[in-house]
């Protein structure tokens, strides 16, 4: 479990990190980085966004827990203030817990690259 300061709630802190952060994306889900100057923040924060499109509501669950467990440690490797919107995609719901790490950590490392110039 996440602890309440690491946790995105508000629907502007997703919108947010969804309009002005880098997106990257593998086979499972795609993450969402926003990196700000920490205004009152003093670590990263994190939220799911995971659709019926994914599956029931026990699948959902299943999801959104094997995904919290997972970007916990990603977590301390951000900058203050960074947002991370983590979205599922539907075949997350039949992928291994190995397949959504991988999945996990390599949009993550996606994300952070800078950019390429023009």
């Amino acid at each position: 479990m996440l602890p309440a300061a690491q946790r995105l709630r508000r629907s502007t802190d997703f919108a947010a990190a969804i309009r002005g952060g880098r997106r990257a994306g593998r086979g499972t889900l795609v993450v969402h980085l926003l990196v700000e100057e920490p205004a009152s923040a003093s670590t990263a924060c994190a939220g799911f966004v995971v659709s019926k499109a994914v599956g029931n509501a026990v699948i959902r669950n299943k999801v959104r827990r094997r995904l919290r467990h997972l970007v916990q440690p990603h977590l301390a490797d951000l900058p203050p203030g960074a947002s991370v919107v983590v979205r599922a995609l539907p075949p997350a719901a039949e992928a291994s817990f190995a397949t959504l790490a991988a999945d996990l950590e390599g949009a993550i490392a996606a994300a952070r690259r800078p950019r390429r110039p023009r």
